[in-house]
């Protein structure tokens, strides 16, 4: 917020003063928000936090008077958010992800108990899977249970609250639950001792239909007039590679799952460059447990040791400071 101050004596005019006020967002005003998003309702916010609909929909109203913008599109049936109330929303699930870890390690809470985790496996997911098994060892008291599935089949599930953390890519509109994304350039890939990007039509090694890859390649070889034709399909990752390893096709892969007995394709081949994929952590703060909050900030951690720094800036509604 920017207070403007115009100081005036007899007739002469001071110059013009800016003042940048902080402004600070109660968590207990960001849970309620990220309630009635996760929930879907005003009154189901209310009773999950022991409030009336009146007091729920009140502190939505204190929330867009404080950072001054509309955070939900009241003309909307559902719940529906405005681009900054969903913008306002990663950042709140960050923060409170950050405070209440902050306070469990403070106050020695243990780390107990379940987690289901969604992996997909259409990307990364043996960087993930490492990442994983050492948490547990980090951590023995929390049982995880792993369910890989092509990044568009992950999220369904997760919004039915089958999964408590995903990772998964999107196109689009972020779907709810989004707490970091980051973006990952997709590289055609050939065996180095293949021909196939020299056949005529191009053969494609891919995931089963759904998978962002897949429409990526398609996409690109259709907008050159480059034929093609689907060779081998595969859930998984390795599959992908064996085959490309093998000679049956070309791929796409990002660089974090390039493996030995590959190089890259270029235009210089006679392949386009692919559109940037997104990829995503989803993640619910209403009701999450200590070990979720771990496990989420562990995940990042491991991103960012890899050499994941380009994380997404996200758009900021304000100059915004959190207070408990």
């Amino acid at each position: 917020m920017i207070c403007e101050i115009h100081l005036s004596y007899s007739n002469i005019s001071f110059a013009l003063v800016k003042v940048m006020v902080a402004i600070n967002l109660p968590t207990d005003v960001l849970r309620t928000f990220l309630a009635v998003i996760d929930l879907g309702s005003f009154t189901k916010a209310g009773r999950l936090l022991g409030r009336t609909e009146p007091a729920i929909s009140l502190q939505i109203r204190k929330l867009e008077e404080l950072v001054g913008l509309p955070l939900m599109d009241t003309t909307a049936r559902n719940i529906k958010l405005t681009k900054e109330g969903e913008n306002l929303a990663r950042y709140a699930r960050q923060l409170l992800v950050m405070n209440d870890e902050i306070v469990a390690r403070l106050q020695k809470k243990e780390s107990t108990g379940s987690l289901r985790v969604g992996l997909p496996t259409d990307y990364a997911i043996t960087f993930f899977q490492t990442a994983l098994a050492n948490f547990t060892k980090a951590h023995p008291d929390v049982q995880l249970s792993i369910h890989c599935e092509i990044s568009d089949d992950l999220l369904p599930l997760f919004a039915r609250d089958e999964l408590d953390v995903v990772v998964a890519m999107y196109d689009g509109q972020p779907p709810p639950g989004l707490i970091y994304t980051w973006a990952e350039r997709p590289l055609w890939t050939v065996g180095i001792e293949s021909d196939a990007h020299q056949r005529t039509p191009v053969p494609i090694a891919a995931h089963p239909e759904g998978c962002h890859y897949r429409v990526r390649m398609i996409e690109g070889l259709d907008q050159i007039g480059k034929p093609w034709r689907i060779t081998f399909s595969s859930p998984g990752i390795n599959g992908l590679q064996q085959a490309v390893q093998s000679g049956f096709g070309v791929t796409a892969l990002t660089q974090r799952t390039l493996a030995r007995g590959m190089r890259v394709l270029t235009e210089k081949d006679g392949f386009p460059p692919l559109a940037d994929i997104h990829v995503g952590m989803f993640f619910k703060n209403t009701g999450a447990s200590t070990a979720a909050l771990l496990l989420v900030n562990y995940i990042m951690q491991a991103l960012k040791d890899s050499g994941q720094t380009d994380f997404l800036r996200l758009e900021r509604p304000g100059n915004v400071a959190v207070v408990a």
